[in-house]
């Protein structure tokens, strides 16, 4: 259906995007020594829209399709991964938001316009939440708070409790940026400039229409107002799914960089004083080509199914969530292995702090150990359903 392709206001934001990719490539340089994206590269970005591309029409967003957030993502990560990834967890935000009270959006964006308020997320549900009138008071310390310090808001994991104290559901609740403090803890080999540092509060009161309950919402059933389909696909599908696409920037940006190289390097103890020369390098290059499309491809059928499924009034059952969860884990193993392999034809040079090729290499590798789109548990876990056993792979993956 044409309207699970990129649509073109989307298309224009990548245009935007495509074109500041040298200033994206720099500004990663630079994030990655200070451990921030520079500002005026942030905010070059922010201009764009392709941070709150998810949110509602209505207060000035594009309601995108995961397959439009995928593009927006994709485009950002070509020139930087970390930025691109924050990118995919704003709109991840925004998305999540889009799906609660209508009154807990208007506390974010307000009136018609105001959609530049960003949303950072982190589901974890490390806190306490005292149940009181009105609402909850909360407690807790968050990790990995993917762009949290420049967020407005953050959507952070609460454990929702029984009058007998006993833990009944799962919930994000949205507490706005004065609310919280923030730990700077994020030292680490990739990823550097996300700054996602440990978000904490202590005893915020946090109104009830601002609790958004998970074990519904895992089934697809959503409370806001927003029935457009984009607000009405799988919940944990479109999640991993806004993750994907600065792996695939990321992949396209390392296959650039090598080939634009390969003229005028040569290849060390042999007798090639251009790699382009070489029988072996040519083979490593198609192959990379080709594994990338067929990544960007299956990336894209993903997608296109989440959206499709929920066009025709579908929640897909747990089976066929674990097959798209098993896909995505491919597509990433796959961007892995073949910077690998460009990092291995390129030689080590790509290895200098003055590359961009090892950024490259480190942002991604760092990227695809997370939990929510790791391969392995997503094979066991279809396996396991394949052989008619799907309680047993509900053990393996009992959220997806």
């Amino acid at each position: 259906m044409s309207d699970t392709l990129v649509r073109p206001s989307t298309a224009d934001i990548v245009d935007q995007v495509t074109r500041l990719r040298p200033e994206l490539a720099e500004g990663g340089r630079e994030g990655d020594l200070s451990r921030r994206v520079p500002e005026r590269v942030f905010e070059a970005v922010r201009a764009t829209g392709a941070f709150n591309v998810s949110a509602p029409e209505k207060f000035g967003g594009l309601a995108a399709s995961t397959r439009d957030v995928q593009a927006v993502t994709s485009a950002i990560g070509a020139g930087d991964g970390s930025l691109a990834w924050m990118a995919g967890i704003y709109n991840t935000g925004a998305w999540v938001l889009s799906l609660m009270s209508d009154q807990a959006q208007e506390d974010v964006w307000g009136e018609r316009g105001k959609v530049g308020a960003l949303v950072s997320i982190v589901l974890a549900t490390t806190s306490e939440a005292v149940a009181v009138d009105g609402g909850f008071r909360i407690t807790g310390r968050w990790t990995y708070g993917t762009g949290s310090r420049e967020a407005d808001w953050s959507l952070l994991g609460v454990p929702l409790k029984n009058g007998a104290g006993e833990i009944v559901d799962a919930g994000v609740a949205l507490i706005p940026r004065e609310d919280l403090t923030f730990e700077d803890d994020w030292f680490v080999a990739g990823m550097k400039s996300t700054a996602s540092v440990t978000q904490l509060a202590t005893d915020v009161f946090v109104p009830s229409h601002r609790i958004f309950r998970l074990t519904a919402a895992i089934e697809g059933e959503y409370i806001s107002s927003n029935h457009g389909t984009s607000y009405r696909t799988m919940f944990v599908p479109s999640l991993f799914m806004n993750l994907v696409g600065p792996h695939l920037g990321m992949g396209r940006a390392a296959l650039d960089f090598v080939v634009a190289a390969a003229e005028t390097k040569s290849i060390a103890f042999t007798g090639y004083d251009r790699q382009a020369d070489s029988t072996i390098f040519q083979y490593t290059l198609a192959k990379a080509a080709v594994q990338l499309a067929a990544a960007e491809a299956l990336a894209e059928q993903v997608a296109d199914e989440i959206y499709r499924t929920a066009e025709r009034g579908d929640y897909a059952p747990y089976a066929d969530r674990i097959a798209l969860r098993a896909k995505v884990g491919w597509v990433i193993d796959t961007i892995t292995q073949l910077i690998s392999d460009l990092v291995t034809a390129h030689g080590s040079a790509g290895f200098a702090d003055s590359s961009v090729l090892q950024r490259i290499w480190r942002d991604q590798a760092a990227a695809a150990r997370h939990g929510h789109t790791l391969s392995a548990s997503g094979y066991e876990a279809l396996g396991r359903v394949m052989v008619g056993r799907e309680g047993d792979a509900r053990f393996v993956l009992p959220v997806v």
